[in-house]
């Protein structure tokens, strides 16, 4: 079976210690988080997880079904790539100076993403969408010098 990429939401209670009993869990079933994202849900005192991880369907369901089991989770489901919504946000730095700054802000509005802020030998940009307008846009920006880079990893939820 081929190992893909799989989106995993979890509504748990709001309280210490879990998402370190999550976390703990898929390192027990040898699973690299690749990425997670935590935070309030419309329901009060409850989080919301969006963990994405990469294995096969049977071993991922295996897991999905004991993080049900995790006592302060409340529902666990998978979310496929059909009925999907996913963005990301990132923050860039990038090096920028005068000779090629307007260059940067042409890539960074064909992109629409924002420039949040401005100093003398950089500019900090702001864009969300799908890992891959993410990746496309990392890839433009490294000619310049990338100095930092801060990835929310894949927010998750299903259409309609």
């Amino acid at each position: 079976m081929a190992a893909t990429k799989h989106t995993l939401v979890a509504l748990v209670e709001d309280k210490p210690g879990v998402l370190n009993r999550v976390a703990s869990l898929f390192r027990r079933r040898g699973f690299n988080i690749e990425s997670i994202t935590v935070g309030h849900s419309e329901l009060p005192h409850i989080s919301r997880m969006t963990i994405v991880v990469d294995g096969a369907n049977t071993q991922v369901e295996q897991v999905r079904k004991q993080l049900d089991k995790v006592i302060d989770t409340v529902k666990v489901y998978e979310v496929s790539s059909d009925d999907m919504i996913a963005l990301e946000l990132a923050l860039i730095k990038v090096q920028a100076n005068s000779d090629n700054r307007s260059e940067v802000i042409q890539i960074v509005d064909i992109f629409k993403a924002n420039i949040v802020d401005v100093a003398p030998d950089s500019l900090t940009i702001s864009a969300t969408g799908d890992e891959d307008k993410i990746d496309s846009l990392l890839d433009l920006l490294r000619t310049f010098g990338i100095k930092e880079i801060a990835r929310t990893g894949r927010l998750a939820m299903t259409r309609g």
